[in-house]
């Protein structure tokens, strides 16, 4: 079950995907606990990095116990991409480097970063050079979409698809590649096309980790079977749901399915998450940023439509534990 990306060996082959605003220390340390074999953090800019952005820094911040932590680049500067690249290399904190670029965010394509450089296939085996010759013994490794965008046949209309990709990544030197089966213009609608997966699985030998549509344990089973990926990477199907990755462990194992959380154990979670972001970003920022945290973890749950709304108009850490204590009857 065991996968190699160059010399790391992962021994459960499930990842956390990069998710601005939702995969720092915190959340990544929950989903450890889970049974995640390894994760990434936020999308960081290399060029925030090289003008040393004080926003940037924080997001590099790795926890005592994350064993295997790699870091996402985004940026279309190759020098800048590498001399970035060295310098988390030499630090020795991170298993891996991998380059976006899959995000479709409107800021972030029309600088033509993100998902922009699959439309750049030759500005993109630059970047990927720069980055593995500056990594020296590092895995640089990288995350692409389907494509660009489509016709209705189809056939990619802007760029290249993720096949090509994969073999100018493989060609230098990159040590993985993670396909989502959407393009650009998909976004996260409609369903994800685990077809390209295999097709990028059959065109490469290096690992190829999937992503796109996983969201239950059933469905990381079923990618690996259909497209004979090396890995799977969950990205919203975590949201509020850091279980899903025990639930994978066991599937992959063969054992039973763990059941899904009681009321007590999501509670319990939960204030793991909270207290966990009010030491990492401090009582006025983790507030705020738990309250979609918090309407992650109680969709579905009777009566929590009212206690969200009553959540965003807190701003006191008191009074948001004393509101959760009385939703969730501790």
């Amino acid at each position: 079950m065991a996968m190699k990306i160059k010399n790391t060996i992962i021994d459960i082959p499930v990842a956390l995907g990069p998710m601005a605003g939702v995969t720092d220390l915190p959340f990544r340390s929950i989903c450890e606990e889970m049974g995640c074999g390894f994760v990434f953090t936020e999308m960081i800019s290399a060029k925030a990095l090289h003008f040393q952005n004080a926003n940037t820094k924080p997001l590099l911040e790795c926890g005592p116990k994350e064993k295997h932590v790699g870091v996402q680049l985004f940026g279309s500067d190759p020098e800048i991409l590498a001399k970035q690249t060295k310098i988390l290399a030499v630090s020795g904190r991170y298993e891996m480097i991998d380059l976006n670029c899959g995000c479709p965010v409107p800021k972030i394509v029309n600088n033509q970063e993100g998902s922009a450089l699959m439309k750049q296939p030759q500005l993109l085996r630059q970047i990927l050079t720069a980055m593995v010759q500056a990594a020296a013994d590092t895995p640089v490794t990288v995350k692409v979409r389907k494509a660009f965008a489509t016709n209705e046949k189809g056939q990619v209309t802007q760029g290249v698809d993720a096949v090509e990709i994969a073999k100018i990544a493989q060609d230098c030197g990159v040590s993985a590649i993670t396909v989502h089966g959407r393009t650009r213009e998909q976004y996260y609608a409609g369903k994800a096309d685990w077809e390209i997966i295999q097709r990028v699985k059959e065109a490469v030998s290096i690992p190829v980790i999937g992503n796109g549509d996983i969201f239950q344990a059933e469905d990381a089973v079923q990618m690996l079977k259909q497209t004979k990926c090396d890995a799977v990477m969950v990205a919203r199907g975590a949201q509020g749901n850091p279980w899903i990755f025990r639930e994978i462990k066991a599937a992959l194992e063969n054992k039973p399915i763990p059941k899904r959380p009681s009321r007590k154990e999501l509670y319990d979670v939960l204030m793991q998450h909270l207290e966990g972001m009010r030491s990492y970003k401090g009582e006025y920022i983790g507030l705020r940023e738990m309250r979609k945290h918090v309407s992650w973890y109680t969709t579905g749950m009777e009566n929590a439509t009212d206690m969200r709304r009553r959540i965003n108009e807190i701003d006191q850490w008191e009074p948001l534990i004393a509101l959760l204590q009385d939703f969730f009857g501790v």
